[in-house]
């Protein structure tokens, strides 16, 4: 599989998991310019690619993401001084925040984040985003931004569509942070684990429930769920009607419903 060069993630692709470690521990992995451009890159490399069935993102050194790079924020206001009219090169360094999670969001593959230490700002943003998230017990999650006297401009949005708005809202004016288990209730997290050893077994359990789904089929769903909302009930209704029909009487079908008949697993699942 041909993946990007990144400078900030090792990546390591086995039997369709693509693993994708952030690789900035000496600054708790917090989103530098370029930790966002290789994310952004490799999730545009691999997404057209259905032999990549899951992507686990998971940070160096015990933590996830402790949000935005400060030292960034610095470089971005300082470049307002030789700035061009109009130009506005901090909100274009927030806005690539946006792009980079919206590209997570819609990955038509499965994507699993493994939240531990720091789960702050962009953090806590990729923890919303993920089609299933592990939180350690002891991990911390926050928006912490409006301590800092900024607004979470980019990562509002998919908080709310994970927990909320009311929820959202008590967050983000209070700045609380919260672990694992809280994360759990409300629905950020989907399951807890206490050491690496539950974080293999939730690992191993999850990624086989994914392989036993055909990867097509995951991706129209996925597509499908991200319209409500977004379009006219009927309109997605519709939508999805012509997805389903697409599937019936595609590869991905004929061998599924096939296999149920001769009681055996599907190839995508072998």
């Amino acid at each position: 599989m041909d993946l990007p060069s990144v400078k900030n993630l090792l990546l390591q692709e086995t039997d369709g998991i693509l693993f994708v470690m952030f690789n900035r521990p000496q600054a708790r992995n917090a989103m530098s310019g370029g930790l966002l451009d290789d994310l952004v890159h490799v999730f545009d490399a691999i997404r057209g690619n259905r032999k990549v069935r899951a992507v686990v993102m998971r940070g160096a050194g015990g933590n996830f993401c402790a949000g935005g790079d400060i030292k960034d924020m610095a470089n971005a206001r300082a470049q307002l001084a030789t700035a061009a009219p109009g130009e506005d090169p901090i909100a274009a360094y927030n806005r690539r925040f946006g792009e980079m999670l919206r590209k997570v969001n819609e990955a038509p593959q499965a994507t699993l984040a493994v939240c531990e230490g720091a789960v702050l700002g962009g953090g806590f943003g990729l923890a919303c985003v993920a089609d299933v998230t592990f939180a350690h017990a002891e991990a911390n999650f926050g928006m912490p931004e409006t301590g800092l006297g900024l607004p979470p401009a980019q990562i509002a949005p998919f908080v709310v569509q994970r927990i909320g708005l009311a929820q959202a809202r008590r967050f983000a004016v209070c700045g609380a942070r919260f672990k694992g288990e809280e994360a759990r209730r409300l629905g950020i997290a989907h399951e807890v684990f206490q050491d690496e050893a539950g974080l293999t077994q939730l690992l191993g359990q999850t990624v086989k429930l994914i392989k036993r789904c055909a990867p097509k089929a995951n991706a129209d769903t996925k597509e499908i769920m991200l319209r409500v909302g977004q379009m006219d009930p009927d309109a997605i209704l519709d939508y999805a009607a012509g997805r389903f029909s697409e599937a019936v009487r595609g590869a991905e079908g004929a061998e599924g419903t096939s296999a149920f008949i001769e009681k055996r697993l599907p190839k995508w699942a072998e």
